[in-house]
């Protein structure tokens, strides 16, 4: 048995969709389409008519490759930005002794029940991270076991009403109705993470153009969630102003010349185009490109790495660091990265390799998309509530579940970076009902006071 799914990212540098075949729980793209973003800064939607013309653009694309014109629902993802999370528990007594979903659902809608979620906000996903049943602590599935009392642990995210309501609006006008949103930090997890990882403890970090997205599982689930409105365009920005140059040329830089991890100090000198007079050009320092960079993607991961800590799970991550999004391409990102987490262990994650047309999908920038159609195929939290308030779970088990592949790309990085530590640090301190889904398919002076002002700015 098959079915078809859309996956529609919504980012704030470009409208990725994507069209699958799903078969046996295994995703085969037959169509994408993307369009750059309009109507939306920082995750946040901020033109509807604008918003939903390159949404529109988008699933057009991807339905012409595809050759189907019947696809009328859509996965969504939604930014961080409006968003708001918290953990909450519930008990109930189980008077027949068996559990089963009724059961299940209980005990999640009573863990909602134990918490205040303001009237202005609503819940997309309870996501279930612990179970407890009588004296059994950490139950992985408490599906068909025999108890007199069930508890369960949920990670609850919730976002502004309206905020939805204008997503919402932005893909109706699009010609599409809505069959699920997703946190685009959960979808990028889905996309890149193992399930090895998962179950020691990792946290996901995806880098976009305009915004960071920070969640940590620990044993197969969500535990924290947090988002930075700081991303790779910032760069763009820095260099923009630094180099008194136009934006589209400050970007070009940025792509050509980025690296974090130079051999040594360049006299070289790079022609660029004025800002204020046709035709004209000047020279810089190839040397006060880099330190833009570097000053930036530094305060950027040092307010990461604190929120990090500030979750209290730090300690529980075995697995270390995962980064993903467009931003991670840049040469170095893994070392500067391993410096300021302490050295954890650190991967660069491309999405989970996919059948069907994925060559061009492949770059970390696309891991949100990706994991959207994963997340319809079955990909998700077993007993998770979403957010049409269904309960989505796995019938079938673990062997059932597809095996993708992920590329591992870690390193302890064994080099000298006292001093990148301590800028990291410093700039840290600074820095601040009901229906049940039956489903068997399973992140020199110049640059230096700029970097100081803009980062007074921004943070």
């Amino acid at each position: 048995m098959s079915h078809t799914i859309l996956g529609v990212d919504i980012g704030s540098s470009k409208i990725c969709s994507i069209i699958a075949e799903v078969r046996d729980g295994i995703p085969q793209i037959i169509g994408t389409g993307t369009q750059k973003s309009q109507g939306i800064k920082r995750g946040e939607i901020g033109n509807i008519e604008l918003a939903s013309r390159a949404i529109k653009g988008s699933i057009a694309d991807a339905k012409r490759m595809a050759g189907l014109d019947n696809v009328n629902k859509a996965i969504v993802s939604i930014s961080g930005a409006y968003t708001k999370s918290i953990n909450s528990s519930g008990v109930v007594n189980i008077p027949g002794s068996e559990i089963g979903i009724k059961e299940i659902g209980r005990v999640l809608e009573t863990a909602l029940y134990n918490v205040s979620i303001p009237s202005e906000y609503e819940v997309i996903h309870v996501l279930p991270y612990k179970f407890k049943l009588d004296d059994q602590d950490s139950i992985e599935d408490p599906m068909g076991m025999y108890g007199a009392r069930l508890e369960v642990f949920v990670h609850i995210i919730t976002v502004q009403r309206t905020s939805l309501e204008n997503l919402k609006k932005s893909v109706r006008l699009a010609g599409v109705e809505i069959e699920n949103v997703v946190l685009s930090a959960y979808a990028a997890s889905i996309a890149v993470l193992s399930d090895d990882e998962k179950e020691m403890g990792v946290a996901c970090i995806d880098i976009g153009g305009s915004t960071c997205e920070l969640m940590i599982y620990d044993g197969h689930s969500m535990r924290y969630n947090d988002f930075l409105k700081v991303g790779s365009h910032h760069i763009t920005m820095d260099l923009a102003m630094v180099l008194n140059t136009h934006i589209a040329a400050a970007e070009a830089v940025k792509i050509k010349y980025g690296n974090l991890a130079p051999a040594e100090e360049s006299p070289q000198r790079i022609e660029v185009p004025s800002i204020g007079a046709d035709d004209t050009t000047h020279f810089i320092l190839l040397d006060t490109v880099q330190q833009v960079i570097h000053s930036r993607v530094v305060e950027t991961l040092s307010i990461l790495a604190k929120s990090l800590s500030k979750s209290g799970l730090k300690d529980s991550l075995g697995a270390g660091v995962v980064l993903t999004g467009g931003m991670v391409n840049m040469i170095g990102m893994r070392e500067i990265a391993s410096a300021i987490f302490q050295r954890m262990p650190i991967r660069i994650a491309k999405p989970i390799e996919t059948n069907g047309f994925f060559d061009d999908l492949k770059d970390p920038s696309n891991s949100v998309a990706i994991g959207l159609i994963w997340y319809g195929a079955g990909k998700y939290t077993n007993y998770e509530k979403d957010s049409e308030k269904n309960i989505r779970y796995k019938k079938d088990k673990i062997s059932s579940d597809p095996s993708p592949i992920y590329t591992h790309q870690r390193n302890l990085i064994g080099a000298d970076l006292t001093n990148l530590k301590e800028e990291a640090t410093n700039n840290e301190r600074k820095a601040q009902k009901k229906d049940i889904i039956d489903d068997k398919d399973s992140k020199g002076n110049r640059v230096t006071n700029f970097i100081t002002r803009i980062a007074t700015k921004y943070f």
